[in-house]
């Protein structure tokens, strides 16, 4: 049964390559979206990914702290610190979880290039 997501290429690569090199294809597909982020937390720079979602939570929980009081503010100058405080923490937080889409990127690239590397050495 085939893939409705593969394309008419990987069908082709797929049909010309050898019973250890489609092993190798295999064990090196590439990663979901979700499975890619989660691999954002292991590695080298693991430890960075950690700091910024840590860091982003804590964001989100004082924004809707801020927010919450904001909606209880019975005066105009506390509606607006309240609000504007919960508006900046908000947008900060999801500036720090977006910084790590570029990163995810990049892995993805670096699996594809090690991918046929990988290929290209089981051929020789």
């Amino acid at each position: 049964m085939t893939d409705p997501h593969e394309s008419k290429l990987d069908r082709m690569i797929a049909d010309a390559l050898t019973g250890q090199d489609r092993e190798l294809l295999k064990e090196t597909q590439e990663l979901g979206y979700f499975a890619l982020g989660l691999s954002q937390f292991r590695g080298r720079l693991g430890w960075v990914t950690w700091v910024i979602m840590v860091l982003q939570g804590v964001m989100f929980l004082a924004a809707v702290w801020c927010g919450i009081r904001f909606f209880g503010a019975v005066e105009v100058l506390g509606a607006l610190k309240w609000g504007l405080s919960c508006a900046v923490l908000v947008l900060t937080a999801l500036q720090l979880k977006l910084s790590l889409a570029p990163q995810m990127q990049a892995d993805r690239v670096i699996r594809e290039v090690k991918r046929l590397e990988l290929l290209i050495a089981s051929r020789d």
